[in-house]
């Protein structure tokens, strides 16, 4: 190919994909305006899940939601079969992206999502498709054809569904008042923007506000604990020693595999060791980080000589929309 053929051919790719933008007006309907309304009404988070390519755009879409004031998450559907379903709590809500809208990974996941009674919405190529007709709200996101040669791999419409993903999370920024003032207090220069520049000794939790249960706790206690704290976490051990860590998941994962036997098991059988930590003088956006990085929603702090401090969670850093700081 000359140049002059490469030029024309990247021309021909960018209009396909502006074609398949054009295209979203006409679909843009209701279903949109109820998902809007849905998403800006939430108590809880939006987990944003997807496969392949959709799964890159749904972490996109994530990302974006929290930068402009939507608490979000991604989560991978086979890490969701596999217990991080266990993060997800009954005020959230599920935004399922799809071209097909029949992925197997998707629907295997569907049931699960079903019996935790949270509200289901999707992004779909295909609105007459299984994913459809599980959802409480599809949002059509159909292209002509896609701008590459064979018409398979996901180009014009992974553009689209992140527009739509970009529309969802906008309008909703704009209904909940997230405008520019508001943008800029996500500055640095701005109150949230200073306060995620803070140490985590003044956003952490400590005392008896940390749950603690021993390595031979009951399966049955542990839960008891779990549940009166609040945090959807414990840890195991004292805070001179820490032998790890029991979560939602970890919890959900016994029960699947010791089924009715778990009632038998002790918190030593459940725990995942060596809890992930960080030191008091580090800052919270380096907590967010880590807790993105790993898709956990707990750290445990500590100090410069390891020594136990508290611990840090994510729904106090995110779920109330700003940190609440200690001596400020």
């Amino acid at each position: 190919m000359t140049a002059h053929d490469i030029v024309n051919a990247a021309k021909e790719i960018i209009v396909i994909e502006m074609q398949g933008l054009e295209g979203l007006l006409e679909q843009i309907d209701d279903s949109f305006a109820r998902a809007v309304d849905l998403i800006a009404n939430l108590k809880g988070r939006v987990m944003i899940t997807g496969v392949g390519k959709s799964g890159i755009i749904a972490r996109k879409i994530a990302s974006t939601m929290v930068s402009i004031g939507t608490p979000a998450f991604f989560m991978h559907p086979v890490d969701g079969l596999h217990g991080d379903l266990g993060t997800i709590m009954p005020t959230d809500m599920a935004l399922i992206l799809s071209n097909s809208g029949n992925t197997r990974e998707i629907m295997d996941l569907l049931p699960s999502l079903k019996s935790l009674g949270i509200p289901v919405v999707s992004i779909l190529g295909e609105p007459k498709s299984e994913l459809a007709r599980a959802s409480d709200i599809v949002i059509k996101c159909k292209v002509d054809k896609e701008a590459c040669d064979l018409g398979l791999a996901p180009t014009a419409s992974t553009t689209a569904q992140l527009a739509l993903g970009d529309a969802l999370a906008v309008v909703v920024s704009r209904i909940k008042g997230f405008d520019h003032g508001a943008f800029k207090a996500l500055h640095p220069a701005g109150q949230l923007g200073r306060q995620l520049m803070s140490e985590i000794s003044q956003v952490m939790i400590t005392g008896n506000r940390v749950p603690f249960v021993t390595a031979g706790t009951a399966f049955s206690e542990v839960l008891d604990v779990i549940t009166s704290k609040g945090l959807g976490i414990t840890l195991v051990g004292s805070p001179s020693h820490m032998d790890g860590i029991i979560t939602d998941g970890d919890l959900r994962r016994a029960m699947r595999k010791y089924k009715e036997k778990v009632i038998a098991t002790f918190a030593k059988d459940v725990m995942s060791p060596a809890p992930r930590m960080i030191t008091g003088d580090k800052l919270v956006i380096d907590a967010l980080e880590i807790m993105e990085k790993y898709l956990i929603t707990t750290l445990v702090v500590v100090d410069s000589a390891s020594k136990f401090m508290g611990v840090i969670h994510l729904h106090d850093l995110l779920g109330r929309g700003k940190l609440a700081l200690k001596n400020v």
